[in-house]
């Protein structure tokens, strides 16, 4: 139906996940590539009266007592995505529970060896032993004890990533030619830096990561210049390399906005940076994208060459809110495709025709006569999100019960492709503090209101990925860490005085599978973070 919107431990972790295979697609699950077809509506279900605009549904029942799934949901996939997100978000909650034990030891013999032994047992880590030194006489610092189990928690699980590629993220060459076959030769998505929408390339869409920018934006206010940029670099790979496909071929650049609200508490839990406002946020998304293809066709005289995509998540759900283009990129703000809607409509219906249903709507839900290829794409994405919406019903009844923040650190700086999982991060990606002072102000203040009403304070990885082969360029993301975490230093004075805000420094060759490197923490023994 058509839809006018409102206005209102090390390898150990990665043990704990099953290697499953899903559906005879091999390692990875692989977009499926349904053909274009007229849509037929389904045949009535006998005893029930056929009307126009009457779409016939039969309840499933449940079974086992869990809710019915749907039929275009991959369970193999979900099986493994909650192994995952299990197994790495448990170790992030066994920090508490570990800190509370260790007070308890504190004036024991032998203190310690005691509690490395715990840490070592709940978390896998070893903790800074200048920490635990003198804590039977002073106490122990339990805020810069509980940045360090956090930042070594987050190492353990980034390496375990880089090492083990739980997610089959790299494993790109499926969804490549897809992707191609929908006249796109790449797709650059900007979800909110909002740590609710840190899991939307992996888990929402099912996409692999490898094969799409992920560059996140405080309110998905994307860097137009910089994406401009990262727009030349891709059409000069493609005429002096034929990468990933040739310059003659008739394929484009995909730039897509995802914003958010939440459909259960509009007015308070939707995005910080439009004051709540989900319409701000699609029209201020819209604005920006069109900024984009108009920078290129001034600059290059080709704005044909980019397509469009607006896409809101609800955050309580996972569920998508579309706005389809018709064939010459024109988006209406006021009409969207639900993939909550579709969920309901094709549960009781074959495979086959829920994919004739799916692709149906796309095209009835663009403003005027879509691009198929688009249709293709805006189809199989619905597809994907079917699965992600039985996933949440599953494991929480149909809403998440975090509906707020429940960020665990901050992420500052580039790199990060190993931040998969909803409410894990909040972004703040950026060169230098000025050019990123508006997400790293959102970030502090939500994580801030997070855990310092408990003693806790702001943990922040400052991270820039390089690359091994360009000379010096190690060198050069050190020292823009370094630089980094000076100007954060200034700018969060008060909070960096009163040890309520942590940082750790890394960087990492994005060149090869390795994990990171540390440069620096401000729970070093000297305390001088990153400075020299």
């Amino acid at each position: 139906m058509l839809t006018r919107r409102r206005s209102h431990r090390d390898s150990l972790i990665w043990a704990t996940a099953p290697t499953v295979h899903s559906r005879g697609r091999g390692r990875a699950p692989a977009p499926h590539t349904p053909a274009v077809q007229t849509f037929h509506r389904p045949e009535p279900v006998q005893g029930q009266e056929s009307h126009p605009g009457h779409v016939h549904r039969i309840t499933p029942p449940a079974h086992n007592g869990q809710p019915p799934l749907h039929p275009l949901t991959d369970k193999a996939a979900n099986h493994r995505l909650q192994a995952y997100e299990t197994a790495v978000k448990s170790s992030f909650d066994r920090i508490l529970p570990l800190l509370r034990e260790l007070t308890g030891l504190r004036r024991e013999k032998g203190f310690i060896a005691k509690a490395q032994a715990l840490a070592e047992q709940t978390l896998g880590i070893r903790l800074p032993e200048h920490l635990l030194e003198d804590a039977w006489i002073k106490g122990l610092d339990m805020s810069r004890l509980h940045a360090a189990c956090l930042f070594e928690t987050y190492c353990r699980m980034a390496d375990g990533f880089f090492a083990h590629d739980p997610l089959k993220g790299h494993d790109t060459r499926a969804f490549n030619a897809f992707l191609q076959s929908c006249g796109f030769h790449l797709m650059d998505v900007t979800p909110c830096a909002d740590g609710r929408l840190a899991h939307a390339i992996s888990y929402v869409l099912r996409l692999p990561f490898g094969a799409v920018r992920r560059r996140s934006s405080a309110g998905a206010l994307f860097d137009v210049e910089d994406t401009v940029s990262k727009w030349v670099e891709v059409e000069h790979a493609r005429y002096r390399a034929g990468t990933p496909n040739t310059a003659d071929a008739p394929t484009r650049y995909l730039k897509t906005v995802i914003y958010h609200f939440s459909s259960r508490h509009p007015s308070h839990e939707g995005c910080a940076a439009h004051g709540s406002d989900d319409t701000a946020a699609a029209g201020a998304g819209l604005e920006r994208l069109l900024a984009f293809r108009q920078a290129v066709e001034n600059g290059f005289c080709c704005g044909a060459s980019v397509a469009l995509l607006l896409m809101g998540l609800d955050t309580d759900t996972d569920a998508l809110r579309i706005h389809v283009p018709d064939a010459q990129g024109h988006m209406d703000l006021q009409l969207s495709l639900d993939t909550g809607d579709i969920y309901h409509q094709t549960l009781s219906m074959t495979p086959e025709a829920a994919r004739r249903y799916i692709l149906e709507q796309v095209r009835r839900h663009a403003p005027a006569a879509p691009d198929e290829g688009m249709v293709k794409l805006i189809a199989q994405l619905v597809e994907h999100n079917l699965s992600q919406l039985d996933y949440v019903r599953r494991r929480h009844g149909g809403a998440y019960p975090d509906q707020g923040h429940a960020e665990r650190f901050m992420g500052v700086g580039v790199g990060f492709e190993e931040i998969q999982l909803r409410n894990l991060t909040f972004f703040a990606c950026l060169r230098t503090v000025e050019e990123g002072a508006a997400d790293l102000d959102v970030g502090c203040r939500i994580l801030g209101g997070l855990n310092h009403p408990h003693g806790r304070p702001i943990p922040v990885v400052i991270r820039f990925d390089y690359h091994g082969q360009v000379p010096g360029a190690r060198e050069r993301a050190i020292t823009r860490c370094r630089q980094v975490d000076r100007a954060m230093t200034e700018r969060f004075a008060p909070q960096v005085r009163d040890g309520l805000l942590h940082r750790l420094l890394v960087v990492r060759d994005c060149d090869t599978r390795a994990g990171l490197e540390r440069v620096a923490s401000s729970l070093d023994p000297t305390g001088q973070g990153g400075h020299r």
